[in-house]
């Protein structure tokens, strides 16, 4: 398949300040931060069709090992979507980017052999449909390779992010919601959890709401109930 980049005039998601200031933002987290280091652990091992639920400026496309035949990257918001292009001319696999909300994904039902989410659940608006929409694309036994903000474990810490959740936050950093139960989430949505580990970000110092993540595998029952069948 042709890489390519789509733009729409009414992209369903527009944060054109936020994306400025991810951009450069993200870049210098990978850098410094260590985050690069997680997003090589996230994707090890994949192959096969992949979705990228939420691809923001492509950070994810050099890490992607060289057994994974094709990455459909969805991303919303269309400067964002603009870099994402740009940094999957450069990446080692093909990569497809693609506007679309993790809402709606604009794919076929059981076409892809995993998905990856990286930092995005937390942002999109209606988490359950999200992941029910992945559920959907993914194959019997597809598996989610997600790392994500999550609720702390400790009460003084999720009661900051429940508190920090319901001021401007949201709205300054890309609808970010830093209170989200990703694994409960998960659970809700019927995935079979695999391993995961929760830390913070970084994972020495001072931990602020949005420090506290996790990263794993979760996936798609083997077994399809087809009396309801994907559309």
């Amino acid at each position: 398949m042709s890489r390519r980049s789509t733009k729409n005039p009414r992209d369903a998601v527009h944060h054109p300040v936020f994306a400025r200031f991810y951009a450069r933002f993200s870049v210098t987290a990978d850098l410094k931060g260590g985050i690069a280091a997680h997003r090589e652990e996230l994707l090890s091992g994949l192959s096969g069709r992949v979705i990228e639920i939420g691809a923001g400026n492509g950070l994810n496309f050099a890490h992607y090992p060289g057994a994974v035949s094709e990455v459909v990257a969805i991303e919303p918001e269309r400067n964002l979507r603009r870099l994402a292009a740009g940094a999957a001319l450069r990446a080692e696999v093909p990569v497809d980017v693609v506007p679309g909300t993790a809402e709606a994904l604009p794919v076929k039902s059981e076409a892809f052999d995993a998905a990856v989410a990286s930092l995005v659940l937390c942002t999109v608006r209606d988490l359950p449909r999200a992941l029910a929409e992945i559920k959907r694309v993914l194959r019997p036994g597809g598996e989610l390779r997600f790392f994500e903000h999550t609720l702390a474990t400790g009460r003084g810490l999720a009661t900051a992010q429940r508190a920090v959740d319901r001021t401007v936050w949201p709205l300054l950093f890309g609808g970010c919601h830093t209170a989200r139960d990703t694994v409960g989430a998960l659970e809700d949505a019927g995935f079979e959890l695999g391993s995961y580990r929760r830390f913070r970000i970084p994972e020495h110092g001072v931990q602020l709401p949005t420090s506290p993540c996790v990263l794993g595998v979760a996936r798609r029952s083997a077994v399809v109930d087809r009396s309801n069948p994907p559309h």
